[in-house]
């Protein structure tokens, strides 16, 4: 009887996940390090606060627009050479960033950033669920979103440091801050070609009985989630529970992208330099990278998976909204933190939630749908956030606004937890680690 041995896990996490982890974290700090760029950006290209956001919030709009199309091609293409792709042109694109002149090719350049980046998340989502049984998977998906804080706690200094380049070859910093920043997708990418193998069974790196181990499982699992139901791509696109992790997905993006692309900007407010500043905005996600990692163990522990996802989101909506009422700077930054941390580590466990109930093609089809529908609540995040802060001149409204939304993404996962593709009542548990199958 076919097992896999930890042995044979860590093998896996210590090929993968560090590679994955580092293409990740580059992934988010070229999306968000905009909102510290736009300490000296807006000036020179004279944006207002409702320019800036919707921007900054295009790129989720050309990440909508070819979602679907690049994780179907990823499916037929291979995770390797489709995912080398999308990281290449992305840090080609977030180069140019530097290169725009006005608020309507700042807009562009992030529109195409988006279009390229499209289907990075839900490949890699629809790749680790191809690796790791589902047992394992809260944790693996943790330490891949790890990404998420640790661009910011890195970037945001980085990136500080970066704006005082400004001056070197005549370059203005925000523009050495977008060159300097988006080289290392391009780095990533070509060596993507060289770490990632598509399957376990073209996987030289493990051995023969490694890889009919691991197989043998996986396919397990997935036979159990199929069920009777149809595993096609498509199929899954006309599933209504998708569409309600879609949904989901929105309000914690939504809570995501309205706290990192405006929170340099309301920590500046106080009257903190630049540096300052962005030291501060690092300190909310050094809490939650801790957070999140810790969290997601307990729910692979246990096995629970719809507590794990919707406490963090509820914790979120606390911190939003007392950020929003509470008037000593201090206690209105711990608020935040607190947001920061809810919506970081609801992540990993919102997303062990979708892979564990589809099956096949229908995985890859329904993860792209999700994401997709998700991340227009950034591009809605970011531009409510923007209009709300222009119409009453602060950010209170904005952020009473954005706590909701975590909220009623607490709410859809609440009800959606035990929902299973084609079938009426929760799947077949998963076959634990090291027991026969």
């Amino acid at each position: 009887m076919a097992q896999i041995q930890p042995s044979t896990l860590s093998k896996m996490k210590w090929r993968l996940l560090p590679f994955l982890l580092a293409s990740y974290l580059v992934a988010y700090l070229d999306r968000v390090n905009v909102g510290v760029a736009a300490l000296q950006m807006n000036q020179d290209l004279a944006l207002s606060p409702t320019a800036y956001a919707v921007g900054s919030g295009i790129f989720f709009l050309g990440y909508f627009v070819f979602e679907l199309p690049s994780n179907w091609l990823l499916e037929r293409v291979g995770a390797r050479v489709w995912i080398a792709r999308i990281m290449i042109t992305w840090g080609l694109l977030a180069c140019a960033t530097a290169l725009t002149w006005n608020a309507a090719s700042f807009s562009v350049v992030r529109f195409l950033l988006g279009f390229a980046e499209a289907g990075f998340l839900p490949g890699i989502v629809f790749y680790l669920g191809r690796w790791f049984p589902a047992r394992e998977r809260a944790l693996v998906m943790s330490t891949f979103f790890l990404g998420v804080p640790l661009s910011f706690v890195l970037g945001a200094p980085l990136s500080g440091a970066l704006l005082n380049l400004g001056g070197i070859f005549g370059i203005a910093g925000w523009k050495w801050l977008f060159i300097l920043e988006g080289a290392p997708a391009i780095v990533l990418g070509i060596l993507c070609l060289f770490v990632l193998s598509d399957r376990p069974s073209e996987a030289a790196w493990l051995d023969a009985d490694e890889r009919t181990a691991l197989a043998s499982v996986l396919s397990a699992e997935e036979k159990a989630r199929a069920g009777a139901a149809s595993t096609s791509f498509f199929a899954a696109l006309r599933e209504p529970g998708v569409w309600a992790f879609g949904l989901a997905y929105m309000g914690v993006n939504m809570g995501i992208y309205g706290i990192g692309l405006w929170l340099p900007q309301i920590i500046k407010q106080v009257g903190f330099t630049d540096f300052v500043t962005t030291l501060l905005s690092a300190l909310p996600y050094v809490v939650a990278a801790v957070v999140m990692v810790l969290w997601a163990r307990h729910s692979d522990q246990t096995g629970e998976r719809r507590w794990h996802a919707v406490l963090p989101c509820i914790a979120c909506s606390v911190g939003l909204g007392g950020s929003a009422v509470l008037g000593n700077p201090l206690l209105a930054y711990a608020a935040l933190t607190l947001a920061a941390v809810g919506i970081m580590t609801s992540m990993a466990n919102f997303w062990a939630l979708p892979t564990g109930a589809l099956a096949g093609s229908a995985a890859a089809g329904g993860i792209a749908l999700v994401n997709s529908v998700g991340n227009l609540g950034g591009f809605g995040g970011s531009y409510l956030v923007g209009y709300l802060r222009q119409s009453s001149h602060g950010f209170q409204s904005s952020l009473l606004f954005l706590s909701v939304c975590p909220l009623i993404a607490a709410a859809i996962l609440y009800v959606m937890a035990g929902w299973r593709r084609g079938a009426g009542s929760p799947a077949a548990a998963p076959t634990p680690v090291g027991e026969p199958v």
